[in-house]
């Protein structure tokens, strides 16, 4: 039985105006929508049937993760099949942007990514690299893929390196695993940069989204599991920003110095009943 919404904890003075005035949602996906693991992972209770009622209501929505290890067409197949109603165009996630900025400079990329999303990068020249782009690489995360990355930016004049997203990380089936955002900080130490990040928690990623959707950030509402790049990333921009206890959540982020949600949720589930509620009010 799914839980019951009487436990959200938002803002009360502030929350039913800020509905009211809503006119999209965002939602992040791996510990929003479905937990990962193997079988391509399952969903969280209740959050198919969410996605219904948003898609169904007067809201816009849309889909903004740091997936990367499937092309954005793969993934939101694998979605589809655990009953979820996605399009691949409501889907924002950082290999299109990466390709994109690499054409647009010019730039040859080593990429350190899973294989599975080799093939966005199949229009991109890739030889004599003169940049570095990382994803959650997993099992390709070795010492020997690691050292070739380093050896390639600290021989360069100008190093770049490009990271998608920068998570700590991740909840898969089985528990947490180590998200891009540890071997960025590798890198960053190792050959002395700042890598380029693109994906959330970046202000151009969300700004994407939002450009796409035709509207201001006050009018949109982020729901994610990740306090620092999902909610945080969106506060910056002039976003609400909702935290849900499922996925990477841990109740610390209660108590985070440094970002306060503008609310907490059980889940998904939890967050459309409140939302539709107030929007009905």
């Amino acid at each position: 039985m799914r839980r019951s919404a009487s436990r959200a904890v938002i803002m009360a003075d502030q929350w039913p105006r800020c509905v009211r005035e809503m006119k999209g949602v965002i939602l992040d996906m791996c510990g929003v929508l479905y937990d990962s693991g193997e079988g391509g992972g399952v969903p969280i209770e209740g959050s198919v049937e969410a996605v219904r009622r948003l898609k169904s209501s007067d809201l816009q929505l849309r889909f903004c993760t740091n997936e990367t290890q499937a092309t954005r067409e793969k993934f939101v197949g694998k979605l589809k099949r655990m009953g979820f109603d996605i399009d691949v165009r409501e889907v924002f996630s950082p290999a299109p942007a990466v390709v994109a900025i690499l054409k647009e400079r010019c730039l040859r990329p080593h990429l350190l990514v899973h294989d599975d999303l080799l093939p966005e990068f199949d229009s991109v020249d890739k030889f004599n690299s003169n940049c570095v782009v990382i994803g959650d690489a997993a099992d390709n995360f070795s010492y020997q893929n690691m050292n070739t990355a380093f050896q390639i930016l600290i021989s360069l004049e100008k190093p770049l390196l490009f990271s998608m997203g920068r998570g700590r990380y991740y909840k898969e089936t089985d528990g947490l695993k180590l998200d891009v955002g540890v071997y960025m900080k590798a890198l960053e130490y190792a050959c002395d940069l700042e890598a380029d990040v693109v994906g959330k928690p970046a202000p151009m990623f969300f700004q994407s989204v939002l450009n796409d959707m035709g509207l201001q950030p006050h009018e949109v509402l982020m729901i994610g599991d990740d306090l620092v790049n999902d909610v945080g990333g969106a506060q910056r921009c002039g976003m609400k920003g909702l935290q849900v206890r499922t996925g990477k959540y841990r109740p610390s982020d209660e108590r985070d110095p440094t970002v306060t949600a503008d609310g907490y949720v059980d889940n998904l589930a939890c967050a459309v009943d409140t939302i539709l509620k107030y929007r009905c009010v």
